[in-house]
């Protein structure tokens, strides 16, 4: 089993630079969804990224391979979430397709860390607010691209203590 494995949708590089800055912080690997095998989700910790599209809408290649995720028996297996939304055009769905992608693993029995505060994000509405607090890493390229290696350093050191890296 691969001790860090992260798997990413990114049609327009946004979320595969950020998957990549976040392997090699914690020495993983990254793997676009389009090509991962099931073999892909074997890891110690397991870290998945999406961006948002539309209203609300998982990405086109997590949507074409998400029938992966319902054949995984994710319990007690500790799982991260990141996702990149548009804070100010899409308010009302900042980064839904984390909460999507939450809600189903939270369906296979992950154990979900990473979770984020609210508090320094301007938006109106996410799924991927539970109880308060955002279920993984939330970045907004398109308005604060300069705060993203920040949050996924921080967001990183905070993995590792959560997951005994």
């Amino acid at each position: 089993m691969s001790k860090v494995k992260v798997i990413f949708g990114s049609p327009t590089g946004n979320t595969e630079r950020a998957a990549g800055l976040i392997a090699a912080a914690l020495g993983g690997d990254a793997v676009n969804v389009s090509s991962a095998s099931r073999d892909d989700f074997d890891a110690d910790l397991l870290i998945l990224g999406t961006s948002t599209w539309g209203c609300g809408d998982l990405q086109d290649e997590w949507l074409s391979s998400s029938g992966i995720i319902d054949t995984l028996d994710l319990t007690g297996r500790k799982v991260a979430l990141f996702g990149l939304g548009d804070a100010m055009g899409f308010g009302d769905t900042f980064i839904n397709g984390v909460g999507t992608l939450y809600r189903q693993l939270i369906s296979r029995g992950a154990e979900i860390i990473g979770k984020c505060p609210v508090s320094g994000y301007e938006f109106s509405d996410s799924s991927a607010v539970v109880d308060g607090e955002f279920v993984g890493l939330p970045l907004d390229d398109d308005n604060e691209p300069e705060k993203s290696e920040a949050r996924i350093s921080a967001w990183c050191g905070q993995l590792k203590a959560e997951a005994g890296l």
